[in-house]
């Protein structure tokens, strides 16, 4: 997909204001993802939840080695409630299931439908199961995982009251999204100029500081990402997106 076939960056496409329901894997997916859009979404005045399926207890690297999972998890419930803050964000929620051990089975499917019913957004975001790479290489398999089971909750379970009829009994009645923003996608067909939000983005992703060894160098390499078209000083950003509407 080339940049001349995609959609013209619209920063704002409603009409009025949108529930907007993130459902990725782990703290700072949304951040790294797509943090400058919902940034600008938030700023809009749309409503935007975080769904996120684990809280990323097997985060470790050289700077966190020692620190025990359960310790790990509560700092990035921490950090990415602070993020979300920076971002305006209205809520976190985490499901609770293992870091690196996602599956796209029919309980996870179930428990976001959970969150879709309760929330009842019009607009889900969630990333791109097929994306096998990254631009740091190997995508994280909980990646794929979540995308999987968020688009297998999206449809065809979460508007048919057939799937699921637990939930129904819990009182969560059937519901679908308009759109949905799949995230960290080969494939896009939709582009938002975010460069008003950048930095905004920027300084949401160094709240995650368990996962940042140099965080000066991170927000170098942010700056960095600028479009092909644009230059060190005047720089322009987008994040990217594969758009499915109903």
């Amino acid at each position: 997909m080339t940049d001349d076939q995609l959609q013209p960056p619209t920063p704002d496409p409603w009409n009025e204001p949108q529930t907007i329901l993130v459902i990725l894997a782990h703290p700072d997916d949304p951040e790294f993802f797509c943090g400058a859009t919902l940034a600008l979404w938030a700023s809009q005045g749309h409503q935007i939840h975080y769904c996120l399926l684990t809280c990323g207890d097997k985060g470790r690297n050289e700077h966190n080695q020692d620190l025990p999972a359960e310790a790990l998890c509560a700092i990035r419930h921490a950090e990415q409630n602070a993020a979300a803050k920076i971002l305006g964000v209205q809520s976190v929620e985490f499901l609770g299931y293992e870091d690196g051990t996602l599956v796209p089975d029919l309980a996870l499917r179930r428990d976001i439908c959970r969150e879709i019913r309760r929330h009842r957004p019009q607009v889900i975001v969630t990333c791109d199961p097929q994306n096998l790479f990254a631009s740091y290489g190997l995508n994280h398999p909980d990646h794929r995982a979540a995308g999987q089971a968020a688009l297998d909750a999206i449809f065809p379970a979460a508007g048919n009251e057939l799937f699921f009829p637990e939930l129904k009994r819990e009182g969560f009645e059937p519901h679908s999204p308009a759109e949905i923003w799949v995230s960290l996608t080969s494939q896009p067909n939709t582009s938002l100029d975010v460069t008003a939000t950048w930095e905004t983005k920027i300084r949401a992703l160094l709240e995650h500081k368990s996962q940042i060894g140099e965080p000066e160098k991170l927000a170098e390499r942010m700056r960095a990402r600028h479009t092909e078209d644009s230059t060190d000083d005047a720089p322009r950003y987008e994040e990217k997106f594969k758009v499915l509407r109903y």
